[in-house]
Order: structure tokens, then sequence, then C-alpha cells
């Protein structure tokens, strides 16, 4: 197993944000983390990449405790792309996506280095862009571009959290294509933050839905998509298509919330 959660618990002073997080991710697997807006989705994310520790519980990259790992070798092992991106000081996007490559450089860059860089950028569809300064870029341009940094990392692992949140139709099937097909070639394991229930469904191997501060349901996008799960998490009826294979949501209407007592008006 390449990640393994034990019972994780996180809470942000003394307001708990996840409590008893068990989760497993193979080689190779897509597993998407869905859920609404505060239910844990990013801050599970930055446990497994030791940007926060847990209050409670363990967390295992390639059997060994993430929170015993230095720096270097985390960053060989897990590449980490945020959800509001970073700023940087005035950088081309061909240096940008080269830093994916400092756990690796040990006294200059190499030749495969700026060769990875390179293959990365044709691939993602960034090379006229390689000496543009990464700050004059678009925020879809510039999550392609982190995304690209990540997969320069050559890692095991992979953390995105909503990495299609600010492309458009045409790069959100590119960026997740990629990371599909990355996964299965080279058993590289993704987990990815989704809002998108959708997209989730149709590239993801297992749909992670948390909810309340934990996991409500977990399973194959066929399994947990359902209309039942989505009411419960996320408080809205829909329709389950499955023509295409996978299931696809067709949202209705948000529930209605009780209506307040006459006495609870009054007061």
């Amino acid at each position: 197993m390449i990640i393994e959660v034990k019972r994780l618990h996180f809470s942000y002073g003394s307001c708990p944000v996840l409590e008893d997080v068990t989760l497993e991710v193979e080689k190779g697997e897509v597993v998407s983390l869905v859920g609404p807006n505060g239910s844990g989705k990013t801050t599970l994310l930055k446990c497994l990449n030791k940007i926060l520790k847990p209050k409670k519980g363990t967390v295992l990259l390639m059997g060994k405790d993430v929170s015993k790992m230095n720096l270097k070798e985390l960053a060989r092992l897990s590449g980490y792309v945020p959800q509001n991106g970073v700023r940087a000081f005035p950088s081309t996007v061909f240096d940008i996506v080269l830093l994916g490559r400092r756990p690796y450089i040990e006294w200059r860059v190499s030749l495969r280095d700026k060769e990875i860089v390179s293959d990365l950028l044709r691939l993602m569809g960034l090379e006229e862009m390689a000496l543009r300064d990464f700050n004059e870029l678009s925020g879809g341009q510039k999550q392609k571009v982190l995304i690209a940094r990540a997969f320069a990392q050559e890692p095991e692992i992979l953390l995105l959290d909503e990495p299609t949140s600010n492309l458009d139709l045409k790069h959100q099937l590119e960026v997740m294509n990629l990371v599909s097909s990355t996964a299965k070639e080279k058993g590289v394991a993704a987990i990815i933050s989704m809002h998108d229930l959708n997209l989730a469904s149709r590239f993801s191997d297992k749909m992670v839905f948390l909810r309340e501060k934990r996991i409500y349901a977990i399973g194959r996008p066929e399994e947990v998509l359902t209309p039942d799960n989505v009411r419960a998490v996320y408080g809205v009826e829909t329709v389950v298509n499955k023509d295409s294979g996978r299931p696809y949501i067709i949202p209705l209407e948000p529930l209605q919330a009780p209506k307040a007592s006459a006495a609870t008006k009054t007061a």
C-alpha cells in the first residue's frame, strides 16, 4: 500500500476539522476527495504532505511515517499542488517547473533535468510561454505550470488540491487525462480534491465523500455516487445517469431547510 492513513484527527486550535479518518491508496490508483466547502479536503492533503501535523493518528507513505521524513526525502516521494497557487519572485515558467527537479540537483542542473522540464512544457501545452514571467500568467496557466512542476519531481505520489478549478473545459480534460495516464503507466498514486462530481466520477478509481469531519462514504464511483449519498453530503436532490458506463449526476434542487416553528419566529 503506497498511502496509509490511520485514524487521523486534526484540529485548528480547539476547532476539530478531521476526525477518525482512515484511508488506503494503492499504486496506480486515482482517488478523489469530494465534499462541501469546509469538509476537510485541503486539510487532509496538507496532513499527507507534512504541511500540517495531525493531532492523532498516523500517515504512512511507502510504509514510512511521514512525520519522520526530512523535506528532501518527502519531495522526492510526493508532488503537491496547492489550491491557490503561489506568487513567485520574478521567474520564468521554465524556472518554476525546474524547481520540481530541486530534490535531485546536487551541484548543478543536469541536461536530463532540462530535458524533463522541456518535455513537460511540451506535454502541458506550455512550450511557447517557457520564457514568460510566471506572475504575468492567468490563473489557469499558473495552475498548469504548478502541475508540471509536480510532475517534474517524478513522484510516487501526487497530491492535487482542486487542480482544475481555474481551467476551462478543454484544459480540465487534458490535465485529468494526464494525471490518470501517469498514474496507470508509472504506478503513481494520486489523491485529488475536487468539487466537480462528474469529473471525479469519470477519472477516479475511488471517490471519498467527506462530511462533518469524517469519511461518509468511500468506494468506486458506481458504488458511492448515488442520490442518497449526494443528498446526505451536499443537501441536493439529484438524478444519476449511468448510460456512459460511469455515473453522471444531474442536480435538481437543494433540500429545503426546515421551517422555523411559530415559537422560534416570535422569540
